[in-house]
């Protein structure tokens, strides 16, 4: 009987690691948000089926507002176990306008409004798939979209369009990891 848990035992933790490594969309494809030649769709349905990781508040400038962070919940699990983003792991950044004013919680409190300014939508790819293609680097698809065509990403080049930003966080797989609390409960 032993042999028999022991079995099934390590069958189980095979699985596990087998779903710690990839998201739970893995059906033999890379991710849902990806084409064949690299082109990221816009995951339209993000608020609902995926995780808040967190925030960021950008007080004054053109990235003013409230930037929210969501990811599959089996990319929080990942990084839980790896300390690592899972390939075809899925990120994105709603960029949302702000009002400040007085409630009984305080003076100068800053909410988000409905007025939506932009998504970033970030893409792992930790086997390099799309060499030559100018969207794709640093073990990253990158993304760009504005409000009024989520079907086109406006980004041309990630090295000019994005990854100025991610510069300070490259140690850091080029993610800003210490805004998601949730990577570390």
């Amino acid at each position: 009987m032993r042999g028999i848990e022991d079995t099934l035992a390590g069958l189980a933790l095979i699985a596990w690691v087998g779903l710690i490594g990839s998201p739970a969309w893995s059906d033999d494809t890379f991710s849902p948000y990806v084409d064949e030649s690299g082109a990221i769709s816009f995951p339209e349905d993000f608020r609902t089926t995926m995780v808040h990781l967190g925030s960021w508040f950008v007080p004054s400038g053109d990235a003013s507002g409230f930037h929210d962070v969501y990811t599959e919940k089996e990319t929080v699990e990942a990084f839980r176990e790896t300390g690592k983003f899972p390939d075809g792991a899925t990120l994105v950044k709603e960029l949302r306008a702000s009002e400040t004013g007085n409630y009984t919680t305080g003076s100068g409190i800053s909410y988000e409004t409905d007025g939506l300014k932009q998504w970033f939508v970030m893409i792992k790819d930790r086997e390099g798939r799309f060499k030559g293609n100018k969207l794709w680097g640093e073990g990253w698809g990158w993304a760009l979209y504005k409000p009024d065509d989520r079907t086109k990403n406006v980004a041309s080049n990630f090295r000019s369009d994005c990854l100025g930003c991610h510069i300070p966080a490259k140690k850091k797989d080029w993610i800003y990891t210490e805004a998601y609390p949730i990577l570390k409960e």
